[in-house]
């Protein structure tokens, strides 16, 4: 079932199958494999990539452009650990007992972030196409 976030009359959380309400935004909760990791997200799901970019074509994760201020940490903290590359803009979180990646900050974009859909328990990844986004020349 889904409720509505107190106060937000445009938010629902969710938990079990999302219930489509066209462009509604609607919180979302993310985990990594082991569960140490759990974040909120306020999305609508419509801005999905996959990058060609050195760390993401080894990952394959399909990300969801967000803004950093939609994505809330919600447990686990202390078991995120950070990797940073190249131009030491970007940063990438994962957890550290799984490994799984669980969404980073965007080098293109200083208050954007991206997550990874498929620490979403309520959807199928499988059900969302990528836009591709070419990096790798950037």
């Amino acid at each position: 079932s889904n409720r509505l976030l107190s106060g937000r009359s445009n938010v629902r959380i969710i938990s079990g199958a999302p219930i489509k309400f066209g462009d509604l935004v609607m919180l979302y909760n993310l985990k990594c494999h082991c569960g140490a990791v759990e974040l909120e997200v306020e999305t609508d799901l419509k801005t999905i990539k996959q990058c060609n970019c050195s760390i993401c074509i080894r990952k394959n994760a399909k990300m969801c452009m967000v803004s950093k201020d939609s994505v809330q940490i919600i447990k686990g903290n202390e078991n995120l650990s950070s990797y940073k590359f190249n131009t030491k803009i970007a940063e990438h979180f994962f957890c550290k007992t799984c490994g799984i990646y669980t969404h980073h900050h965007r080098r293109s974009d200083p208050n954007g972030a991206a997550i990874n859909i498929g620490c979403i328990d309520a959807i199928n990844p499988f059900d969302y196409e990528a836009e591709f986004i070419d990096m790798k020349s950037k």
